[in-house]
């Protein structure tokens, strides 16, 4: 894949690489080129869309060469071979490996001379950025250079720096450098842009009635195709994530505490109370009729029932409605429980005594039961947080991989070959950490930071087995490493399904990467959503349907179905529509300048669907473009490291200066329109409809109470909304405004808000509120 191509700011313009990153990242004036993007044809076809004209690419290039040596040659490559005047090797590695493989600008001109293909998009400009004038201009200025050779090779172009030719140079994006106030071109480059020009033949007219393509192949007397056809804008999509799940605020264990916990909901804060007072299931001992919270009598050991109760007079009910009152019963009700007394029984058992163990202020499930307070002193040891099921997860970015090396994921060979991967996707014995391996579908590869956590939570699980149920640890896990081959479930956020699979590497990208039938299963488009990963024993031991809320939408996100196997059949549509391909014929390529629509050419490309009937459904996918390695992007977006709005506005603004194919200002405004006029307006119309919250128990209020306090517990009043949450982008969206001298639209938008948060608000010292009657005066 073609990579960025910048300008630096001593004036030259370089390739982005691995070996100059650091210079580009100090030196980068202007963004020339932003690089390719690969979109598969499937994302074509999913989306219903005409095919686009395809870019010169070293894989399209290599099926030219094929149809060639097919056609004139029968097929044989000796024959090609004899003709070019090359290694029959060479022409075979150039067809099976185009990427890794590729001719010098030598090799590549004796090929297109003497076999009829198209140039090597290796020495392919974009040309088709220029005019015809403007081609005319750059071969005069390269007729006057001084061009040095060895034997009949190019090896540097030494020109007058002119201000005109500059900016064609950059435009057809050709790498070159500023020395001495002259234009140097060198190495391949070099070559192969004389060579395009027509260098050997100075006398040879560029016409007007040809167009540049149609000229520089007069010129240069081979095929030249255009390198990039078809340019497209694209926006930034969401940040990248792995993170621990947390309720907000964060919970240690769903236990009530109500008022008595302080604003942390601390239970050993509610521990030196002794007692409190807090609505929790209500059940009774059938034996010794002990009313309790808990499912076995405290007094007996017998299993208790549930009790229904009036919550109006009280009285124990056998159905559902209160004859006396008329209303319905409820299966909890407020108890006085000795907290102190359950935390020491606790705390022994475990041999542990923490310092916070934050609860919550009251339960929203159905029949208010509680968790174990063991299960929460144990999460507080080992720094874990629950979710409102009763599981311990961890959030992350879905990435659909289907191949990878042992490399690549941190694990060992002899591993991976007890895990099933005995050989490498072309059938070759696993022997190599850079051999490629086909992903089963239900692997996956969590990120490191996503190990470190689950290793605390196994930790847990393992502690939880041997001091609460009795039974022996099962984890076993000191390191990351030790988590390979263990099973977890995979649960997205509006299902009630979770999907198992087992870890075999890690990542340093902040991503979880998974076959993309797995991420279907989920229900997932597997276009970086973000979804959640349980150990499969956390969930067993640990969930339970009735912790959660009895509300609209209560279930979702819970693991009340586990499916253990993922059938390529029964994912979505996306999945099916997913090519496999190992590459794309020659045919396609050329359909591609027809705007051919996607699913009119779904014959010649192979993809999920043609395989769900047969036994290649779940393996033997192919890749068109291989890469090198799978964490070679960016590990964390510049946009979660910088924290204040303002820090990513300007980030976001110098770099749209810095791309040439970028309107700066036109991106001021869209962040204007959709971002700050918006958010400010809004929250001028929050501040004017807010609640109000006790500061103490966090009730919320729609209107003042008569009383001015809380009606709960007396805690002073505070606002929901105020003056700092509605100003917060005022002075930047007027620093964009008059940066970019934006419409006269814009300023008086601007205004007309500010006069109206001006006119919320006291202004000034001698500001104060008018009566009707200082009017009248």
């Amino acid at each position: 894949i073609e990579p960025p191509i910048v300008k630096l700011r001593d004036g030259s313009v370089v390739r982005v690489s691995y070996e100059n990153i650091e210079i580009v990242k100090r030196e980068t004036e202007k963004i020339l080129f932003l690089g390719d993007i690969l979109i598969s044809f499937g994302d074509f076809l999913y989306n219903n869309k005409e095919l686009l004209p395809a870019g010169y690419t070293e894989e399209f290039w290599s099926e030219e060469l094929r149809e060639i040596i097919l056609k004139r040659f029968n097929g044989n490559i000796e024959e090609a071979a004899l003709k070019a005047g090359l290694p029959p090797f060479s022409l075979k590695v150039f067809l099976d490996d185009p990427f890794n493989n590729k001719p010098s600008i030598r090799e590549a001109i004796i090929l297109s001379r003497a076999l009829n293909v198209p140039l090597h998009p290796t020495y392919l400009f974009f040309w088709s950025n220029i005019s015809v004038e403007q081609l005319k201009r750059i071969r005069e200025w390269l007729l006057a250079s001084d061009i040095n050779c060895e034997g009949d090779l190019v090896t540097s172009i030494n020109g007058i720096l002119n201000p005109e030719v500059k900016e064609i140079l950059e435009e057809i994006c050709i790498p070159h450098k500023i020395v001495n106030e002259r234009i140097v071109i060198e190495g391949a480059n070099a070559h192969a842009f004389a060579f395009s020009l027509g260098a050997h033949d100075p006398k040879h007219k560029i016409s007007e009635d040809l167009s540049v393509l149609e000229n520089l192949m007069a010129l240069s007397g081979i095929i030249i195709r255009d390198k990039a056809p078809t340019f497209i804008g694209a926006r930034v999509g969401r940040p990248e994530k792995a993170k621990e799940r947390e309720m907000k605020p964060p919970v240690h264990i769903l236990f009530p505490v109500g008022l008595s916990g302080g604003a942390q909901r601390d239970l050993m804060k509610a521990y030196n109370r002794g007692t409190i007072k807090v609505d929790l299931v209500s059940r009774i001992c059938p034996k010794c009729q002990k009313l309790t919270f808990k499912r076995i009598c405290p007094e007996c050991g017998s299993e208790t029932s549930l009790r229904l109760v009036c919550p109006k007079c009280g009285r124990s009910l056998p159905i559902n409605i209160c004859p006396i009152c008329n209303v319905e019963a409820k299966s909890f009700c407020p108890q006085i429980i000795s907290i102190k007394d359950l935390i020491d029984e606790v705390c022994q058992k475990v041999s542990f005594r923490p310092e916070q163990v934050k609860g919550v202020k009251g339960l929203t499930n159905k029949h208010r039961i509680p968790e174990y307070i063991g299960k929460g002193v144990l999460r507080a040891k080992y720094n874990l947080y629950v979710y409102k099921d009763g599981t311990i997860r961890f959030d992350a970015t879905n990435a659909p991989l289907t191949h990878f090396k042992p490399s690549e994921i941190s694990a060992s060979v002899e591993k991976l070959r007890e895990l099933g991967y005995t050989c490498d996707y072309l059938g070759n014995p696993l022997s190599d950490p850079e051999q490629i391996c086909e992903l089963k579908v239900q692997d996956i590869i969590i990120s490191w930071k996503c190990a470190e956590y689950l290793v605390a939570v196994a930790n847990f699980v393992d502690e939880l087995l041997e001091k609460i149920y009795d039974l022996p640890p099962y984890y076993n896990v000191n390191k990351p490493q030790d988590l390979i081959g263990k099973i977890v479930i995979g649960i997205a956020p509006h299902t009630c399904a979770g999907i198992l699979g087992r870890i075999i590497g890690f990542t340093k990208l902040n991503v979880c990467f998974a076959h993309p039938f797995w991420h279907s299963a989920k229900r997932r488009d597997c276009d970086g959503d973000e979804d959640s990963i349980v150990l499969a024993l956390d969930a067993l031991l640990n969930f339970s349907r009735e912790y959660l809320p009895d509300q609209i939408g209560g279930i979702m996100a819970s693991p009340l179905f586990i499916i253990r196997a993922v059938l390529p059949e029964e994912v979505l549509r996306q999945a099916h529509e997913f090519d496999v391909a190992g590459r794309y014929p020659l045919e396609f390529y050329n359909e591609t300048f027809k705007g051919t629509p996607a699913r009119e050419v779904t014959n010649l490309i192979e993809i999920v669907k043609h395989r769900l009937n047969s036994e290649l459904r779940l393996q033997g996918f192919g890749f068109t473009v291989p890469t090198s390695n799978i964490e070679g992007g960016n590990r964390e977006s510049v946009y979660k490291t910088l924290k204040r709005m303002t820090d990513k506005l300007n980030a976001q603004l110098n770099l749209a200066e810095k791309i040439k194919a970028v309107d700066v200002r036109v991106v001021a405004e869209i962040v204007l329109n959709t971002h700050f006029l918006r958010d400010i307006s809004g929250n001028l119309r929050a501040f004017a409809t807010q609640s109000f919250r006790c500061k103490r128990c966090n009730k919320r209020f729609r209107r003042i109470p008569l009383k001015g306090v809380c009606i709960e517990c007396g805690g002073e009043l505070t606002l929901t909304v105020h003056r700092g949450a509605i100003e917060k982008y005022l002075e930047d969206a007027w620093r964009l405004v008059k940066k970019y001298n934006m419409s006269e639209y814009y300023v008086q938008r601007l205004t007309l808000i500010e006069e109206e948060i001006n006119s919320l608000f006291e202004v000034g010292k001698g500001a104060r509120q008018y009566s009707l009657s200082d009017f009248l005066k």
